[in-house]
């Protein structure tokens, strides 16, 4: 028997019962479904004439931080220079080891002297000012490279965990990331001075930002303090819209040369938290009004909606080998979108997964996503997993599959010679 041949399949409206429900709901909600058969371009949204974000940044994304969905995007998947808001990836290793247990918020790092002459006082960087040879915490660290942006602080915490700061950037920033599903970063330091090897994209930041407020409640606070003071200097937070905007909390500016400008912010503003990431200006000024420009369009032009109600069906998969050929798709929590005020969003939702899936499957067992599109553009995606259980077939029913799929295998590679 042909082993099963694993190959994306989509469900879309047209599919089959299991998304008329879903169509109905759009309809509901005054929603138009369908597609844009568009040309792929990099920007997502609608055109300033008709209600959409016009903006200055070579690249940026908008998101909503509870669902995910992406209200604007420009250019969100070209590699730059991330600047210190690479400093994000490190307090994300940093929290996530104070989770597991392995660092403690008392545990004291040794400024070493590679710490203090590229990244302290002698640096010309932003740093915390911590002495040459002193033993700051962890804690210390934390609030000196989220607050002051100290490099000298991530160095020292790089330090102190991987033993040398390539290793942390390699080993620990890298591997983390891939963990995250952040595919593209690369890092070669820990606090985003200039570098080849460090390359994020704002759609990354974005995610990372959107992970570490959703995860870390409580250490996400240190990114909205206003101040820090260390070895008697005191510094002020230099994420210039907490101090512009209603509900703005976080998170994290940059700039290099080679980047240019750049913001990772968020604001809450009547329970909807937005998330927006610019880069590539070409003054400090801009970035600010950029970011908090399109914060205020987002919180103005969207609106949450519920597409699917938690554990309604969202679709079916096909089963090999299985007592039952296919298997009902839920979602545990809501399926949510922003969308906007004026109603003329025009959303599209697929089930995707590797398919057909191999029995048995458990039940709550992660199948695959469902995606919403806006237009041209993926708005948001969250996973779907199996609604029941579904035990082994028989050895008939499992050859058939097996047959089924062997034929479908050599259509689809004689499609593909053509």
């Amino acid at each position: 028997m042909a082993a099963p041949t694993a190959v994306p399949r989509t469900f879309a409206a047209r599919a089959g019962r299991c998304w008329r429900g879903l169509v109905a709901a759009m309809v509901a909600l005054g929603i138009g479904c369908g597609v844009a058969f568009a040309a792929n371009n990099s920007v997502q949204g609608a055109k300033k004439e008709e209600g959409g974000f016009d903006g200055d940044a070579p690249t940026a994304i908008l998101i909503e931080a509870s669902s995910g969905s992406v209200l604007f995007e420009k250019n969100a998947d070209e590699l730059r220079a991330p600047s210190s808001m690479m400093k994000l990836m490190t307090a994300e290793v940093v929290f996530n080891a104070l989770k597991k247990g392995d660092v403690k918020l008392t545990d004291e790092y040794r400024i070493s002297e590679n710490a203090w002459r590229r990244g302290g006082a002698p640096s010309g960087t932003s740093t915390m000012f911590a002495a040459i040879n002193s033993k700051v915490s962890v804690d210390d660290l934390l609030h000196g490279a989220i607050i002051q942006s100290g490099n000298d602080a991530c160095i020292a915490l790089a330090e102190g965990i991987a033993g040398n700061e390539y290793t942390f950037a390699t080993d620990f920033m890298t591997k983390r990331a891939r963990e995250l599903g952040l595919t593209k970063s690369t890092f070669a330091n820990s606090n985003g001075l200039p570098d080849p090897g460090n390359k994020m994209t704002v759609r990354e930041l974005a995610t990372l930002a959107r992970y570490i407020i959703l995860t870390y409640p409580d250490m996400y606070k240190l990114f909205g303090e206003k101040e820090f003071t260390w070895n008697k200097i005191r510094q002020q937070n230099r994420n210039p819209l907490l101090n512009a905007m209603p509900g703005a909390d976080g998170l994290k500016t940059g700039y290099t040369k080679e980047g240019g400008y750049g913001m990772v912010g968020s604001a809450v503003q009547n329970d909807t938290r937005l998330i927006v990431v610019v880069n590539g200006l070409e003054d400090s000024e801009d970035r600010a009004t950029e970011a908090k420009k399109m914060l205020e369009w987002g919180f103005r032009s969207f609106e949450s909606r519920t597409l699917i109600a938690a554990n309604q069906p969202i679709g079916y998969a096909r089963v090999f080998g299985g007592d039952s050929r296919s298997v009902k798709l839920v979602s545990p929590d809501p399926i949510k979108v922003m969308v906007s005020k004026n109603g003329n969003d025009k959303l599209l939702a697929r089930v995707v997964y590797s398919g057909p899936v191999k029995a048995p499957i458990a039940a709550g067992q992660k199948i695959g996503v469902v995606r919403v599109w806006r237009g041209a553009n993926v708005a948001m995606e969250a996973p779907v997993f199996a609604a029941d259980a579904v035990g082994t077939g028989s050895t008939v029913r499992r050859a058939l599959d097996g047959v089924q799929e062997l034929v479908i295998g050599m259509f689809r590679a004689g499609a593909e010679r053509l």
